[in-house]
């Protein structure tokens, strides 16, 4: 997945942490966030798009939150430990799954 590598990358670390970092806020101060949700919603059209042909129907958000919680936690895991070759097999697994 073309995004894994993009975003995974040593370079943008900094950034995911970043990411969570700004999560976290959110959860512990969501009075700071109000939309705080559209940091994850605003993906489905774009995943949507590109999971169409696993998709259930045209307005699948279900497929969408599936694809943002295993990258998000492959990026959470990847940053926390370090471990990039447990979490590239990891989201290899996860893209054969996709394939069946």
């Amino acid at each position: 997945m073309a995004i894994w590598a993009w975003i995974s990358a040593p370079e943008r670390a900094p950034y995911v942490r970043l990411i969570f970092e700004v999560h976290a806020d959110g959860l512990a101060h969501p009075e700071n966030h109000p939309d705080r949700a559209e940091a994850i919603t605003n993906w489905f059209d774009t995943l949507g798009a590109t999971f169409r042909d696993i998709a259930g129907t045209p307005d699948d958000t279900v497929t969408s939150t599936l694809v943002m919680a295993v990258l998000r936690g492959l990026l959470f895991d990847l940053t926390t430990t370090g471990d990039r070759a447990r979490t590239d097999r990891a989201l290899d697994r996860f893209c054969e799954l996709l394939r069946r």
